[in-house]
């Protein structure tokens, strides 16, 4: 074998020919028939991208694990505590992509009615904006490949395609998508809609533009970074999101319930707010794998005391500032007179915790009596997650369950319309009573005025303005457990405000049995103090961006690698 096949075996690149046996290079995607007798129905096109479905949803993970907001167990992953090593991080895989660029191909070969196969070609280009996508935010810059190619492509041999184009790639994919897409709202877990490739260009308009603002002038910035055309490609597609009417907050008036149980329906389809979600079959393989019956423990994990402090009271000011904050002795004080998302949030004693067929009713006050027990009912901070959950008794399996995963939901379209207008200093009070104020409805809780922002002492960035702090704050507190909370960070370059901190918990005395578990002078729970005395130690000029794989640099001497590895 010559040195070219060599690379083209081994390189994590050439994934996009699906290596796994030694007549590889002559197979195609499809396992069971060949390429004459496949693509010759529109009905064929469906078929073939319906494996890529799995990639907008899965089963149940905990989400946000290991950032400021949920921290577990003892031990820091090596990336918050800055001892990732070149062998860590994820693979720089395309075989994905390379099966999308098949159907792609195929569909400009197709002699019928292009209509018959438009929605299968944009679901392609949906799926492939979606892989592109967790290549830009593993790696920033990567190989751009939009066809099938062979072992003599230049492509495969050269530097990476810089980050920008990526990103304009990736959006000009979620243009192509949305205009074949259906324009239906659809039930949420088949066929896509239109509305979904505008959220996800949306969410990656977005983390651009804050990658090119705050990441600009450090080893990880953009030549000529233009921050402002990503703000305003974020707002115009959640704007269209917005317009169409299709999509709103699940409310019924009861402010003290409607967030927490937007997230236990049993079948999202007729939730207006759920755009995207799993829907499990049991009969299928589908299942949410002990959802319930998981988040019923915390098993070590915990939410943390920072994250807490960011509700705001019921009369809008930050809990330094309000008469109203009734202080942490115990964490039925803290829910006290606070944005009611707290309640719905995180446990307290008076939450049911179990309802049987019978309506007989146990309430968290029998899990709290229990907590620091044994290692099931240990927690590392005290907050026991509460949202997501689903107290019918019913439903929690040992072993397996159909509780659908939600993934996708309109408040991050409000979110994300906001965020990108305050970002260009375009942001106006009706813009945010179109957006972040329809969620402070939602729990009746005082508007956001973006002229009369009182300031807080203890203000996540102290160096950015009082409405980017507010708005961030809202886009936390609002899609907690939802798995944004990383991406933030990362995009906003924001991990030099936790270096030197640490995840910390409730007041330990207020629990029946003694955590055994390392307090701040105060009396907290300080789960990392022994372990990680310095507390986050990320590596502020490597870890934005995980390292490129060591093999494939060795392969590929045209490949660079990224900032510090």
């Amino acid at each position: 074998m010559n040195y070219k096949k060599l690379i083209i075996s081994l390189l994590g690149l050439i994934a996009i020919f699906s290596a796994c046996q030694d007549d590889w290079l002559d197979r195609k995607p499809l396992d069971q028939v060949t390429e004459a007798a496949f693509f010759q129905r529109p009905g064929d096109f469906l078929v073939y991208v319906n494996r890529f479905h799995t990639s907008t949803g899965g089963t149940f993970s905990w989400s946000d694990v290991n950032t400021d907001y949920i921290i577990q167990s003892h031990s820091l992953p090596t990336r918050l505590a800055g001892e990732s090593t070149i062998h860590d991080g994820p693979g720089y895989g395309y075989g994905n992509i390379r099966r999308v660029n098949y159907l792609l191909e195929h569909s400009r070969r197709w002699q019928g009615d292009f209509d018959d196969i438009k929605q299968a070609v944009g679901e392609a280009h949906y799926f492939r904006a979606l892989y592109y996508w967790s290549l830009l935010r593993n790696f920033g810059g990567v190989h751009w490949v939009d066809f099938v190619p062979t072992m003599d492509s230049p492509v495969l041999y050269e530097d990476r395609t810089t980050r920008n184009v990526i990103a304009d790639n990736i959006i000009a994919d979620l243009d192509t998508a949305s205009m074949y897409l259906m324009a239906d709202r659809g039930d949420g877990y088949s066929r896509l809609p239109k509305w979904f490739a505008l959220l996800l260009q949306s969410r990656v308009a977005l983390y651009e533009g804050r990658w090119q603002k705050y990441h600009d002038g450090t080893p990880f910035g953009v030549q000529n970074a233009n921050p402002d055309k990503y703000f305003a490609i974020a707002a115009a597609a959640a704007e269209q999101i917005m317009n169409s009417g299709l999509y709103s907050l699940h409310s019924t008036g009861d402010p003290a319930n409607d967030y927490y149980n937007t997230f236990n329906w049993r079948d999202f389809t007729n939730n207006p707010e759920v755009m995207r979600w799993t829907k499990m079959d049991i009969e299928q393989g589908i299942n949410a794998g002990r959802k319930l019956f998981y988040l019923a423990y915390p098993e070590n994990r915990g939410i943390t005391k920072q994250f807490v402090e960011q509700y705001l009271c019921t009369d809008g000011l930050p809990i330094a500032l309000s008469p109203l904050y009734m202080g942490d002795e115990t964490i039925e004080d803290e829910v006290q007179n606070r944005d009611p998302r707290m309640d719905q949030t995180i446990f307290t004693q008076d939450n049911p915790l179990y309802i049987y067929d019978d309506g007989t009713v146990d309430y968290y006050d029998v899990m709290f009596g229990r907590m620091f027990q044994d290692h099931s009912h240990s927690g590392s901070t005290g907050y026991h997650q509460r949202k997501h959950y689903y107290e019918f008794r019913a439903y929690h399996h040992t072993q397996h369950e159909e509780t659908p995963t939600l993934n996708d939901r309109y408040a991050e379209v409000l979110l994300n319309y906001a965020e990108a207008k305050a970002e260009m200093g375009t942001l106006t009070q009706a813009d945010l009573n179109n957006s972040i104020n329809l969620l402070r409805d939602r729990v009746a809780m005082p508007h956001l005025d973006m002229n009369n922002i009182a300031t807080d002492p203890n203000w996540y960035f102290p160096d950015l303005s009082p409405i980017i702090n507010e708005v961030r704050r809202e886009r936390f507190i609002e899609l907690a457990s939802e798995g944004f909370r990383m991406d933030d960070l990362i995009s906003w370059a924001a991990m030099k405000y936790l270096i030197g901190t640490r995840g910390t918990g409730a007041k330990a005395d207020q629990f029946h049995h003694d955590p055994n578990l390392p307090l701040t002078a105060d009396g907290y729970l300080d789960i990392y103090q022994d372990a990680f005395p310095n507390g986050y130690q990320f590596k502020l000029d490597r870890d934005y961006l995980w390292p490129i794989p060591e093999a494939q640099i060795r392969l590929n001497p045209n490949l660079t690698q990224n900032p510090g590895w």
